[in-house]
C-alpha cells in the first residue's frame, strides 16, 4: 500500500516555514505578541494616535496613518466576508495563536501592518515597509493561522488601501 502523500502547495510552504522557525528560542513568542498587536489594527492606530498627539507639526499625516491602517483593516474584513476562505486545517500545520474568526483570506494583520508601514513611514520620512512588514507577514505563517497566499494578497491589499488614501488627502488639498 503506498504511503499517504505529505502536504502539497501553499500547506507544504506553511509546514516548512513553521518546521524551520516555530522551533527556534523566542519565534513564537515574539509571533504571538505581534498577533496580539496587530490585531483589529489597534496597536498601529495607537501608535498614529500618539504619533499625531505628540507631532503637532506633522498631525495630519499622523491622522491620515490612523484612519488609513484602520480603513486597510476594515477593507480585509470585508474580503474575508466575501471570500469565506476558512484558516488552515490540515494535521501537519500547528495553530499556535487564537484567533476572532475561522476566515482567512485575506490576513487583516497583513493588510493592516502594510498601510500603517507606508502612512507612517510617510509621516516620519523614513521608509517602514521593509522594516515592519516581512515579520508581521511571516509571523502569520509561523502561528499557522494564514496560507502565503492570505499574507500576499493582504500586503498588496494594505499597499492599495495606503495609496488610496494619499491620493484622498492630496485631493482634498
Amino acid at each position: 500500500m503506498p504511503e499517504p502523500a505529505g502536504p502539497r502547495g501553499e500547506v507544504a510552504a506553511l509546514v516548512a516555514v513553521q518546521s524551520s522557525l516555530a522551533g527556534r528560542p523566542g519565534v513564537l513568542s515574539t509571533a504571538r505578541g505581534m498577533s496580539h498587536f496587530g490585531e483589529h489594527s489597534i496597536g498601529w492606530v495607537i501608535v498614529a494616535l500618539l504619533g499625531a498627539l505628540l507631532n503637532e507639526r506633522r498631525r495630519r499625516q499622523w491622522l491620515l496613518a490612523a484612519a488609513g491602517t484602520f480603513a486597510a483593516h476594515a477593507a480585509a474584513v470585508v474580503v474575508k466576508r466575501i471570500v469565506r476562505r476558512k484558516r488552515p486545517h490540515d494535521p501537519a500545520v500547528a495553530v499556535n495563536v487564537g484567533t476572532p474568526s475561522a476566515l482567512s483570506f485575506p490576513s487583516a494583520h497583513a493588510t493592516s501592518t502594510t498601510a500603517a508601514a507606508i502612512l507612517m513611514g510617510r509621516a516620519i520620512g523614513v521608509p517602514l515597509t521593509p522594516v515592519l512588514v516581512p515579520p508581521m507577514a511571516l509571523s502569520r505563517l509561523v502561528l499557522g493561522v494564514h496560507y502565503p497566499s492570505d499574507v500576499v494578497f493582504g500586503v498588496a491589499l494594505g499597499a492599495g488601501v495606503a495609496r488610496l488614501a494619499l491620493w484622498l488627502d492630496r485631493k482634498s488639498r
